[in-house]
């Protein structure tokens, strides 16, 4: 049986070579998987077999998904993990590491280990009751264990050292940690705070290097006061929250751009890019026309001003125009944001790996 994956994969890393990538904007290049670390940004389902209330396995998620399906995806069809993935040529969707119905095939083109509402301060995963970074790195280590009693350990570390890792996380630890309980606010003002975040992530990254991924794509936070959630808070406090939250992003970011730099003179054969989901999103907002979208400060679900999760469900009214919207809930994008974001990642950033 080993033999037989072992074999698999020599042709699997050979048919994979893609011409043209995405919208044939891609150089050649020979990923054999893709994996997914972070928070609902890229979690197909993780959350789906853990107990906790972050979840968005009901209607109206995944309205538009195949098979109108909610499958623990926050928004109403794919999210960028599964744009990547057709992107690369590699498979159509992108499946949760939890999923017990993942086969040996899924493993060896790669899995997510992200869990919504996760954060780089521990403190953040607790408090929503979700998947830790660190527990995630138990999972990648678990993996590894895995895909080398199916192909063996030299071919698990080349199928390792060859894919792409992509790491979505820091947004839960501002807006459901630091802005929204006392506990880090009296420890760290904002600054002191990402820098801690920061530290957090560069170890993170240090311990993936360390299970032989070699080539990582860094994805920063959103504009955090700009999401509908944040506005609604703004608006109900008379606060400057807009502002302080943004703010507090992009000194996350700008921070986030110098560990990166610092990382690859640190890590021999690390390959690290740097997506900019921040400007994205706030591009999408301010010209939402430039990007066929008419609805950019309120979400798809519900009122769009609050709901997300448990209170975008079944009994709440959801847009039928989602192509429409920006927002799907008050923090996550629709499907259509999302693949616009991928397939810029794809020309810009995602090239530099292959």
């Amino acid at each position: 049986m080993a033999n037989m994956y072992a074999l698999a994969l020599k042709i699997w890393l050979v048919g994979v070579c893609i011409t043209w990538c995405g919208l044939r904007e891609c150089e050649a290049s020979s990923v054999p998987a893709v994996l997914f670390f972070g928070d609902s940004y890229g979690d197909p389902g993780n959350n789906d077999f853990i107990s906790t209330m972050i979840r968005s396995n009901f209607p109206p998620y995944g309205k538009n998904f195949p098979g109108q399906k909610p499958t623990g995806r926050f928004s109403d069809g794919k999210i960028m993990p599964d744009y990547i993935v057709v992107g690369l040529g590699i498979k159509e969707l992108l499946p949760a590491y939890l999923d017990p119905n993942i086969t040996h095939q899924d493993l060896l083109t790669g899995v997510s280990f992200s869990s919504s509402g996760s954060g780089l301060d521990n403190l953040t995963a607790i408090t929503l009751a979700v998947i830790p970074v660190w527990q995630q790195i138990k999972y990648l280590e678990d993996y590894r264990t895995r895909i080398s009693a199916l192909i063996g350990q030299e071919n698990a570390t080349i199928l390792l050292n060859r894919a792409l890792s992509f790491i979505s996380i820091g947004t839960n630890d501002f807006i459901a940690n630091y802005f929204l309980q006392i506990n880090r606010r009296l420890e760290y003002n904002v600054a002191q705070f990402q820098d801690f975040l920061v530290k957090i992530y560069s170890n993170y990254i240090e311990d993936l290097y360390k299970i032989d991924l070699r080539k990582i794509a860094i994805i920063n936070v959103p504009p955090l006061g700009s999401l509908p959630l944040e506005r609604t808070i703004s608006s109900v406090t008379n606060g400057d929250s807009v502002k302080d939250m943004n703010d507090a992003a992009m000194g996350f970011n700008s921070k986030l751009e110098s560990m990166i730099s610092g990382l690859k003179t640190k890590l021999p054969g690390l390959q690290i890019v740097y997506l900019d989901y921040y400007a994205l999103v706030k591009d999408f907002i301010t010209s939402p026309k430039q990007y066929g979208f008419t609805v950019a400060t309120k979400s798809c679900c519900g009122t769009g001003t609050y709901e997300f999760g448990i209170a975008c469900n079944y009994l709440t009214a959801a847009c039928t125009n989602d192509s429409d919207y920006v927002f799907f809930d008050s923090i996550h994008l629709t499907q259509k944001a999302y693949s616009i974001i991928s397939q810029h990642f794809l020309r810009h950033g995602i090239k530099d790996l292959l």
